[in-house]
């Protein structure tokens, strides 16, 4: 969603009660990104409430009503600075509640927020603003002017109840295997005519609570991911490198620096198993490379002038064909890559001989041995800097690459993951469900 946002119009009015709750999946840190927002669309331009993650990383919401002052105002002492979890938040809004501390109450996976940066108490059955000149915005913190702050991320399941306050339980559940928070995706709640569920199970703005309070895209691509609270999958980490990801850290973008090259490393690792992604890449003069890198190498990435191959934990076949590791050439004249040719990466972690097979537009073109380590490996590219423009846009699993869609679906056996190929027999996508197959 980093350039997007989703909205409708209410027709109803004020109300002292409403519950909203979503799983959300940050990809940036360090900067405001609105979750949802709403404001009177007439004269009066301190009307608003906002619910956000602040530049400090903490959740905060403000609420006000024709003053310039904030009628309340909380922020989280906890920080939200995981890129690859999924949260679910849950904010419950209930005024009547004679008691000053039980009128907001915030969960994140089931756990209530109570240690506060700040926090201005509602006053007795306060009303926040749902009325028939508004429009309700999910994905950013501003409706009418100034910056947008959209949310930079995912989004899941998203509801809001119109007229009921409820905890975590109307919406999640704790499954009795592995003892984690998981989603409820057909909740017994009562939405109220304002109310709504989107974003179930993919991209669809249609209302499912029965309410038929539909959504439309406000600006910029609303794109399916397969990543989902109940399976999360692989993504280039953003906190590992001085590259920028961006598009749900899917694609990592290289630009002028004082370093000669840049690496940029996945969320995951593996120990074992097999697992395959692809990767394409954009302005073949900025020297791409693609391969794995071991976590404990990835320190030594983070410093942006590593390059995949030149440490004895770490392997990169460079565009010219030459695959590298420990600073030396292991194999030469291998075929070549260009822009937007769709390379393979088929990590075996389980024979007697881990290896590492390349794919070039879905055929074989190299294998390589691949040494032991306790540690686990990650999936990578590395970028000569200074090349404006250089892209590597990986799919690991998501069936998009950025926002373009694979052109038709190659074959999978694991049925986890959608890739432009056939995926080789044995091999999955590098996702949560597919460290546990």
């Amino acid at each position: 969603m980093a350039s997007t946002y989703i909205k409708r119009t209410c027709d109803g009015a004020y109300t002292s009660i409403f519950t909203w709750s979503a799983w959300v999946k940050r990809s940036a840190t360090g900067s405001y990104h609105g979750l949802f927002c709403n404001k009177k669309n007439d004269s009066n331009s301190n009307s608003r409430v906002r619910f956000y993650f602040s530049d400090a990383d903490r959740l905060a919401m403000e609420v006000k009503d024709s003053t310039s002052g904030d009628d309340s105002f909380f922020q989280t002492n906890r920080l939200f600075r995981d890129v690859n979890a999924w949260y679910h938040i849950v904010l419950a809004y209930d005024t009547t509640e004679s008691a000053e501390n039980d009128r907001i109450k915030l969960w994140v996976n089931n756990e209530e927020i109570t240690s506060w940066e700040q926090f201005n108490r509602a006053s007795s059955n306060f009303g926040t603003l749902w009325s028939s000149a508004m429009e309700h915005r999910i994905g950013t913190q501003n409706a009418n002017s100034g910056t947008n702050y959209y949310f930079d991320g995912s989004m899941s399941h998203v509801h809001l109840t119109y007229g009921t306050a409820y905890t975590p339980s109307a919406f999640g559940e704790t499954d009795s295997t592995t003892g984690e928070w998981k989603i409820k995706t057909s909740p017994s709640v009562t939405y109220g005519s304002q109310g709504y569920f989107v974003l179930k199970d993919g991209n669809s703005l249609t209302d499912q609570s029965g309410q038929s309070n539909n959504f439309t895209v406000g600006a910029g691509t609303l794109t399916k991911t397969e990543d989902n609270p109940s399976n999360v999958f692989a993504t280039l980490n953003p906190l590992s490198t001085k590259s920028i990801t961006s598009r749900g850290n899917t694609t990592a973008e290289y630009g002028s620096s004082s370093n000669t090259y840049e690496t940029t490393t996945t969320t995951l690792g593996m120990t074992s198993g097999k697992y395959y992604c692809e990767c394409k890449i954009t302005i073949d003069q900025a020297l791409p490379a693609i391969g794995i890198s071991a976590t404990n190498a990835n320190a030594s990435n983070t410093l942006g002038s590593e390059w995949l191959g030149a440490s004895s934990d770490t392997y990169g076949y460079w565009i010219n064909g030459t695959i590298y590791n420990n600073g030396s050439s292991i194999a030469s004249g291998q075929s070549t890559f260009a822009t937007n040719d769709i390379m393979g990466m088929a990590l075996d972690l389980d024979s007697t001989q881990n290896t590492l097979k390349y794919y070039k537009n879905g055929s074989l073109v190299s294998t390589v041995n691949v040494t032991t380590n306790s540690n686990g490996w990650l999936f990578g590219t590395t970028h000569e800097t200074g090349k404006s423009g250089a892209r590597s846009k990986f799919n690991f699993g998501n069936g998009y690459f950025e926002e373009t869609a694979v052109s038709s679906a190659g074959t999978n056996a694991s049925e986890n993951g959608i890739f432009e190929y056939d995926v080789p027999t044995g091999y999955t996508a590098l996702s949560t469900k597919g460290l546990n197959l």
